[in-house]
């Protein structure tokens, strides 16, 4: 990087839980620009970036020459024209392209061991349009400026992409399949772009409280740790696979010892 240049990333569904963790630690902590996709809630992302740009501040005390900017973008990453655009608009406000967190997904909360449930065709096909499809939409669209920065593109997997669990069997097989693309687009995008995965298991984010209670405490006592891995723990994961150079084809699991 030449000085005066901040990296930029990219963090999809990235205005709250996970999406917004990550965009806060690659800002605060690796200087990073941020641009924030969200898909409806203009609020919520507009008050992030708010919030990032007054705690980087304090950056310029210590190096001006590498403040961060931040923007909010709207996008619906269940299209494929709108992911083009999102990527386009991007670089039109930064210039340039070095992360891409592809944070989007999608699920609805079913007994997992109820096959009658899982026998609905729209879940299957939301999910693997969400859960898998929009994620190589966003690589393809990326990937010439990713090129050009040497840079780097995590998805987000989930435990249930490793173990059969979680809140739905589509949600659980999709994300098998995130992870299977994620280490075929490594191989296929080397050397110069490094591609990864995280697997987090249950994270009590919004989305992550929607589990019932008792299934919640469940899952804590089956973690080895006896805990829940944060929005943080994740973040601070993403981090070092955005920043490494060489970590390639990986599927980080972060559960708490879920999966042991």
């Amino acid at each position: 990087m030449t000085a005066g240049v901040t990296k930029v990333a990219l963090v999809t569904a990235g205005s709250n839980g996970l999406g917004a963790a990550i965009a806060r630690c690659l800002a605060l902590e690796a200087h990073t620009s941020v641009v924030i996709n969200f898909h409806s809630d203009s609020s919520r992302a507009n008050a992030l970036v708010q919030q990032l740009e007054e705690q980087v501040q304090a950056l310029k005390e210590v190096d001006g020459s590498r403040i961060p900017r931040f923007a909010a973008i709207n996008a619906d990453m269940g299209s494929r024209n709108d992911i083009g655009r999102l990527v386009a608009e991007t670089i039109q406000q930064m210039g340039r392209l070095d992360v891409v967190i592809s944070n989007a997904g999608w699920t609805r909360m079913t007994d997992f061991q109820n096959l009658e449930d899982a026998d609905d065709e729209s879940d299957w096909d939301r999910c693997f349009n969400m859960n898998v499809k929009s994620h190589f939409f966003l690589f393809q669209a990326c990937r010439e400026h990713l090129e050009k920065s040497e840079g780097a593109f995590i998805a987000t997997a989930s435990i249930a992409g490793v173990i059969p669990s979680g809140s739905s069997l589509p949600y659980s097989v999709t994300k098998a399949a995130l992870i299977h693309l994620s280490r075929s687009l490594a191989l296929i995008a080397a050397p110069k772009i490094r591609v990864n995965s995280v697997a987090p298991g249950v994270v009590l984010t919004d989305w992550g409280r929607q589990f019932p209670e008792e299934k919640l405490k469940v899952v804590q006592e089956s973690n080895a740790l006896k805990r829940f891995a944060t929005p943080e723990d994740v973040a601070q994961l993403v981090k070092y696979l955005a920043m490494s150079k060489s970590v390639t084809g990986t599927n980080a699991v972060i559960d708490a010892g879920f999966s042991l």
